[in-house]
C-alpha cells in the first residue's frame, strides 16, 4: 500500500495554526489507525524534514524480547518504506524532480508501488491535485482571499465535508477512463472502500459505530476490599440499652404507685 503525505496536511481533517512536528505526528496517528491490517506500507513525502521521524515514530510496535519484568522494545515495521520527492521550480514551472528512498530498500518500495492502482513512480502529484481541488471548492483555503475563517472548527468541518464528497460522491474523470476502470468510478471505489457511488444524503446519514470501550490500566497494587462481608451479620448501630427489653409473655406491671390497703 502506498500513501502520499502532503505538506498541507489535508488528510483526516488535521488542521492547525502552526506547521510543526506536532502537527505531522497527529497526521501520522490518523494514518496509523487506517493501516492496522496492512503488512507493507510505502509513504511518499515532500522535502519537509519533520516527516521521516514522525513516520518512524508512528509505525512502531512494542516487542518483548526477554522474559520476565522489563520494558518492551519499540521496533519499526520491517516493511515500512519512505520515499522523498523534491521538486525544484523556476518561474512557477517544475524544472527538476529528485526522488530518493529515505527508509527501506528500493526493491521493496517498487514492489509496494506496483500494488497501488494508478501509480507507476514515486510521486506526490495526486495529493497536490487534491490540494488544488480543496482550494478551489473551499474559499477559506484560497490564497489572499476575503473569506478567511474566524474559527478553526469551521475550517475543519468544511475540509471534512468537501473531502468526503470528493472521495465518495463525485466520479473521478481520470479514474473513469478506459485505461483505468472504464466506468464511473470515485476515489473510494478505486481504493476498495465501497462498491457504488454515494449520494450526499447517504453520506450525511451514515452512522459510524463508536470505538469499543477499553478499560484503562491502573497503576500500583490492586485495592483491598473495604466493604462489609455479606456472610457476617450486621451489628446494631448506636449504644446498647442499659436494661433488657421485657419479655412479651410475662404480664405487664401496673403503672403508677401501688394503692394502700384500706
Amino acid at each position: 500500500m502506498a500513501i502520499d503525505a502532503s505538506s498541507r496536511l489535508w488528510m483526516a481533517g488535521v488542521v492547525s495554526v502552526r506547521r510543526d512536528r506536532e502537527l505531522a505526528e497527529r497526521l501520522l496517528q490518523h494514518v496509523r489507525s487506517c493501516c492496522q491490517f496492512v503488512q507493507g506500507l510505502l509513504v511518499c513525502t515532500d522535502g519537509w524534514s519533520a516527516y521521516p521521524k514522525s513516520i518512524i515514530k508512528a509505525f512502531r510496535e512494542k516487542v518483548k524480547k526477554t522474559a520476565g519484568r522489563g520494558r518492551c522494545c519499540l521496533e519499526v515495521w520491517p516493511d515500512l518504506c519512505i520515499a522523498t520527492v523534491i521538486k525544484q521550480t523556476k518561474k512557477k514551472h517544475v524544472v527538476e524532480i529528485t526522488r530518493k528512498i529515505t527508509r527501506g530498500s528500493l526493491e521493496k518500495a517498487q514492489e509496494l508501488l506496483l500494488m497501488t492502482v494508478g501509480c507507476k513512480e514515486f510521486n506526490t502529484s495526486l495529493i497536490e491535485r487534491f490540494n488544488a481541488t480543496m482550494r478551489e471548492r473551499l474559499a477559506s483555503l484560497t490564497r489572499n482571499c476575503r473569506h478567511a475563517v474566524q474559527r478553526l472548527e469551521t475550517l475543519e468541518a468544511g475540509m471534512y465535508l468537501i473531502g468526503c464528497t470528493y472521495n465518495f460522491c463525485w466520479p473521478h474523470h481520470e479514474l473513469s477512463n478506459r485505461k483505468h476502470f472504464g466506468y464511473a468510478c470515485t476515489p473510494a471505489m478505486a481504493a476498495g472502500l465501497t462498491d457504488h457511488i454515494w449520494s450526499v444524503s447517504e453520506l450525511l446519514r451514515f452512522k459510524v459505530a463508536p470505538a469499543p470501550w477499553v478499560e484503562p490500566k491502573r497503576r500500583g497494587r490492586p485495592r483491598k476490599a473495604t466493604g462489609p462481608d455479606p456472610t457476617v451479620p450486621k451489628r446494631p448501630r448506636g449504644r446498647p440499652r442499659k436494661h433488657p427489653l421485657p419479655d412479651s409473655t410475662l404480664p405487664k406491671r401496673p403503672r403508677g404507685r401501688p394503692r394502700k390497703a384500706a
